[in-house]
């Protein structure tokens, strides 16, 4: 767990302060034992309790010896029940085994429940974190290169992450992009900039083309070329030194990749904040200096190095040329966001290659002062690690030249595939082409995100598009489906929802009603857990058994329109929309309304 959210809307957090009542009574000479409380799961479809309480065998161990009434972990079982203070959540508990406290929630509370949340909105639910300032640093490209399928996994789960965070209201969330736009291959592309094009300033975008090819060629010439290598190597000092038309080329160049990688942000719907490498180089000699009178740069072999504990392998903060790395950039740039934008939690989103990377980075800081000791105190850095997208033949994810696949065409494909599907549904002449369209975009794009998604991200997983668009089992579609099913029931009643809201009642005396009501309330305690592990799989996870529940349970089991409960239905069915609509906003996917 990286960090504890505060979340009293949780049913496993209300339960907990009923049981810290009765421990307290039950076992006074233990005060600070806390309620262990867990959901139940159902073994060979049966569950006897919703909830469980745990601590009697663990909190006999402590007592055994000691002046007690309890002979046994049952009997204090029985006492931590006995002692539990009345409340209307808890219709009944029972004990089983070695002193497990079975709960059963009144289902009356759990309507009522379910209910509130159609009246505060989902908000009310949400947990708090202990820190204000919080920074997600996700995606970060480079200039002059295409995107390829890291940076999707990179952009998809910080994007996430970042909507997870935002809903439990930081005070600030900065999005940031750390895009690579400084470096010795500046220096080969404006000189072959140059070489094309004598007048830079007149240059179009056009005229340059595809700006991965331009870097291949400049590339080329750069391995190729003795005179062209050394007129790169004089580019980068001009560049650096700040010659006006080597900067003006630089920003070019610079433009052209942005223009790309909004592309791929405007598809996903992402927005980040820049701040790029670029920012940061005027505070590397100034990072630096601290750290020489710190004591932790030293020499070694022509470099100059830090050592951090456990890793025999120093850093380089200053390379035997005299220039500056990747770490010298990180080193600068953490510096200036804990000193000068004051960031409570700085989290970097990257694949699980440069996890020791960002260790050493943060025990280089833990070194210097700069970082507390102890990575639960605050300010803290985390780094959150994904694994490789791989093709069908399990090697990294490429086209069958062996070349990174561009992101925006791969995005492309899938809203095609999604386009295709529904012009071929029978119901397809009914639906405008903007329906079409922003239909086959929302699936489409929807489905490549969640497929990244609902598997633990520290795992590699492969890109298949006929997978990821079914519209079976754990995928985005089926998602939809089931979400657009729901809204085509509540337009089929002709009710006016909000009329419903404002006087009709939830009631949950059919047994899959109250499943499907209970599976609502867990949202806030999947969430925390979610969240504060960093892991978006779990609430996936989440939003499918809640679709699964909610089809071939309630839907199944239970008429809504034309029933005696219809009313009540009706209302279990837009709370259901509540949290399928909020799991899809933290996910980055657009609802579909119709199918």
């Amino acid at each position: 767990m990286f960090i504890e959210l505060d979340c009293p809307a949780s049913v496993r957090k209300q339960l907990g302060k009923l049981f810290a009542e009765s421990l307290k009574v039950t076992v006074p000479s233990e005060p600070d034992v806390v309620p262990l409380i867990d959901a139940c799961v159902a073994k060979n479809g049966v569950k006897h309790a919703d909830y469980q309480c745990n601590n009697a065998m663990s909190l006999f161990a402590k007592i055994k010896g000691k002046q007690t009434e309890f002979k046994n972990p049952r009997s204090l079982g029985e006492g931590i029940m006995k002692n539990l203070p009345p409340s209307e959540m808890i219709e009944s508990c029972s004990v089983a085994g070695p002193g497990f406290v079975n709960i059963v929630l009144s289902k009356k509370w759990i309507a009522q429940s379910v209910q509130q949340v159609l009246t505060d909105g989902i908000d009310s639910w949400a947990p708090r974190l202990p820190v204000k300032r919080v920074m997600v640093d996700f995606s970060s490209p480079n200039i002059a290169k295409e995107m390829h399928v890291g940076h999707l996994r990179s952009t998809i789960i910080g994007d996430t992450l970042a909507r997870m965070l935002e809903y439990c209201k930081a005070e600030s969330l900065i999005r940031r992009n750390h895009i690579g736009d400084w470096g010795t291959q500046f220096g080969m592309l404006i000189a072959f900039l140059f070489e094309k094009f004598p007048n830079p300033e007149e240059v179009k975008e056009s005229d340059i083309g595809d700006l991965q090819a331009f870097y291949k060629a400049s590339k080329l010439r750069f391995d190729s070329d003795p005179d062209f290598k050394l007129n790169a190597q004089q580019s980068v000092v001009k560049l650096q030194g700040g010659d006006p038309k080597y900067l003006t080329a630089w920003q070019q160049i610079c433009e052209i990749s942005r223009t790309e990688f909004n592309k791929v942000y405007q598809r996903l719907g992402v927005h980040l904040e820049e701040m790029a490498e670029s920012f940061f180089n005027p505070l590397i000699p100034p990072t630096l200096e601290k750290l020489e009178k710190l004591g932790l740069i030293e020499d070694s072999e022509g470099a100059r190095v830090i050592f951090v504990e456990g890793v025999d392998i120093p850093l380089i903060a200053v390379k035997r040329d005299g220039g500056f790395n990747y770490f010298t950039t990180d080193l600068a740039s953490l510096w200036y966001r804990l000193n000068v934008e004051k960031l409570d939690w700085n989290i970097y989103v990257t694949d699980v290659g440069q996890a020791q990377h960002f260790d050493m980075l943060f025990k280089a800081f833990k070194r210097a002062g700069w970082l507390p000791k102890d990575s639960n105190e605050y300010p803290k850095c985390t780094h959150v690690g994904f694994g490789l997208v791989l093709g069908d033949d399990g090697k990294r994810f490429r086209t069958r030249s062996s070349e990174v696949v561009r992101l925006v065409d791969l995005l492309d494909e899938a809203k095609r595939r999604c386009k295709v599907a529904l012009l071929e549904r029978d119901n397809a002449k009914e639906w405008t082409e903007k329906e079409i369209e922003k239909t086959s975009e929302a699936i489409g794009y929807g489905a490549v995100k969640y497929a990244d998604l609902k598997i633990n991200r520290l795992t590699n997983y492969t890109f298949n598009f006929d997978q990821m668009l079914n519209d079976k089992g754990n995928t985005a579609v089926y998602l939809l489906y089931a979400h657009a099913r729901i809204c085509s029931i509540i337009r089929k009643s002709g009710k006016d929802i909000e009329e419903l809201k404002k006087n009709g009642n939830l009631v949950l005396d059919h047994e899959d009603e109250r499943t499907l009501g209970l599976h609502l309330l867990q949202f806030t305690e999947v969430f925390v857990e979610s969240c504060a592990n960093l892991l978006p799989n779990v609430l996936c996870e989440y939003l499918y058994n809640l679709s699964e529940i909610f089809t071939k349970k309630f839907y199944s089991n239970c008429q809504v329109v034309g029933s005696p409960e219809e009313t009540s239905r009706l209302l279990l069915c837009e709370a259901t929309l509540v949290v399928m609509r909020h799991c899809f906003y933290l996910l980055g996917i657009e609802p579909v309304y119709k199918l």
